[in-house]
């Protein structure tokens, strides 16, 4: 286990929030390079101290927020309007549009769409034991409104027989979330839990007041932070804040993240998004963490998918978008899985159960695989 050091309070922050109005300006190549080291050794990371003054501190602790999207010139826009003619007034929304292409004739991934297949998927995950013996959590981490709250309560849904929101789900375009909060997912018709926990925490871009900084999304992965902690760019993850945990167990630790992405917002997702999630990306990496990807809202950018929930390992669209999801995370497709969550549903559909249930194995297997690097081995002499 690594020592851990005190927090130092002027550490400089790397906030993922988006300011209000949104900055938009370039990092430089001097800068490209996140101001924490890559967790090794003894240290923690929350004690390498930079060569910046305290005021250059101060003025750079927003230095990562997110750039807003940027506005391109397209023909007939007023960016690229001839000056003699009177300019066009453009709307500031673009709806999705659902796309419709013919679909493959075979499925990409192999699926079985059945009331079997998602018995079987239940039984997996009720059974599922990790390694060490404890519960394995999981981490959902993501930009605002991409779906982790919603994909929590869908999961649920299934072992309850009917659609529930257990964790509390906004329609805003700021975080509904504020703290860390953790989801014990119970078995088939409330009987005990499964080894399975799913945390929440604030979405990537929820604003200043709300948004993530490395230091706390690091703090959470190595189960620093305490349970309900509210996070605030102002207030970081220390060894002052209450129910602060100096030496986490391995069960407090967290021992999956499961990036959340919105299929309809990928082309539209700022552009320094990308940067951040390999940032992130290294940084768990470095814990030992593996990492897995959802996602969400496929129902929007397909309209065969939106009808027949089946065709998703048909459809060109949907393999496309996880294409372009793969780019936007840094990770190879075979790491994300596509899912519908509930949301305006009251009824429960076997199709929706069976890509949810998948979804919760493939991370199962991620998650054990921490255990398996983790769990000391038997070092005893070998008898023959």
């Amino acid at each position: 286990m690594q020592k851990q050091t005190g927090e130092n309070p002027s550490l400089p922050r790397f906030s993922f929030g988006i300011s209000a109005p949104p900055p938009c300006f370039k990092v430089s190549s001097a800068l490209a390079k996140p101001a924490i080291d890559k967790v090794a050794g003894t240290k923690d990371s929350s004690s390498i101290v930079t060569d910046v003054s305290s005021t250059e501190r101060r003025e750079n602790t927003h230095l990562f927020t997110f750039p807003g999207p940027q506005l391109e010139a397209r023909p007939g826009s007023r960016y690229n309007q001839d000056p003699r003619k009177p300019a066009r007034r453009e709307s500031t929304k673009t709806p999705v549009k659902k796309q419709t292409q013919p679909n493959l004739e075979s499925q990409w991934r192999d699926m079985e769409w059945t009331e079997e297949q998602k018995t079987s998927l239940m039984k997996t995950v009720s059974s599922y034991k990790p390694s060490s013996g404890e519960v394995s959590q999981v981490l959902l981490l993501g930009p605002v409104g991409s779906g982790k709250s919603s994909f929590i309560s869908s999961v649920q849904s299934v072992f309850n027989g009917r659609v529930t929101n257990r964790a509390m789900v906004g329609s805003s375009s700021t975080s509904f979330t504020k703290k860390l909060q953790s989801f014990n997912i119970h078995g088939q018709n409330g009987e005990d839990p499964t080894r399975l926990v799913l945390c929440d925490m604030v979405g990537l871009g929820g604003g200043e007041m709300t948004g993530l900084t490395l230091h706390d999304i690091m703090s959470v992965i190595k189960g620093h932070a305490p349970e309900g902690h509210k996070f605030s760019p102002d207030q970081p993850v220390r060894s002052e804040t209450v129910g602060y945990v100096k030496r986490p167990s391995l069960k407090d630790k967290i021992h999956c993240v499961a990036f959340v992405v919105d299929a309809s917002k990928i082309l539209t997702y700022p552009k320094g998004l990308s940067t951040t999630f390999q940032q992130l990306r290294e940084h768990i990496s470095d814990l030992g963490v593996h990492q897995v990807a959802l996602l969400t809202h496929i129902d929007k950018i397909c309209s065969e998918t939106d009808k027949d929930l089946t065709q998703v390992y048909k459809s060109h669209i949907i393999r496309d978008m996880m294409g372009k999801a793969a780019a936007l995370l840094g990770m190879s497709t075979s790491y994300i899985i596509p899912v519908r969550n509930y949301s305006s549903e009251l009824d429960l559909d076997v199709n929706t159960d069976v890509l949810l249930l998948s979804a919760v194995d493939h991370i199962l297997q991620y998650a054990d695989l921490y255990f398996q690097d983790n769990t000391p081995q038997n070092t005893g002499p070998k008898i023959d």
